[in-house]
């Protein structure tokens, strides 16, 4: 799952993680947004699933409010040890650029299939329910559209 990761990646001149074999974050998956200033100033919004973080960049800040659409575009599976990497990715190296971690927290996972995928994240920045649609925006089908869906209010009886 991991050998993109790696072929993309000379260890010997970036800080990035390399691969290992980690273990599950904790009880609860965790979910990271890494701010990447590369060639373009994007989001990665990654996902603990199956062992690796999916990941998705997503060209603008994700969306705090219900009602903001994002794309985000489906890229490599990271190692679990990404969670927590902040720093330089140096000139000349895939990715070049300063990546901060810019959200983190842990999420519970509602629906998954291979078109969707919905979670309530539990984050400082990011709260509630998100979704991912896949689109077929791009190369390779690797667009998905991402949202926060808007909260349903129960309704309150009055007596």
């Amino acid at each position: 799952m991991l050998e993109e990761y790696e072929k993309k990646r000379d260890f010997r001149k970036t800080s990035e993680p390399p691969v290992s074999r980690e273990e599950k974050s904790s009880d609860k998956p965790i979910f990271v947004v890494q701010r990447h200033d590369a060639t373009n100033l994007h989001y990665d919004f990654r996902l603990e699933m199956d062992g690796v973080l999916k990941s998705w960049a997503v060209p603008k800040e994700p969306p705090k409010n219900a009602g903001t659409k994002r794309l985000a575009i489906e890229t490599e599976d990271h190692p679990l040890g990404y969670a927590d990497f902040e720093g330089e990715i140096p000139e000349g190296q895939y990715g070049a650029g300063r990546v901060e971690i810019w959200d983190s927290g842990t999420f519970e996972l509602l629906k998954r299939n291979e078109k969707e995928i919905i979670v309530t994240l539990h984050g400082e920045e990011l709260e509630g329910d998100y979704v991912l649609i896949k689109t077929k925006y791009g190369k390779e089908d690797k667009g998905w559209l991402f949202f926060k869906k808007k909260s349903i209010k129960p309704i309150e009886k009055y007596c």
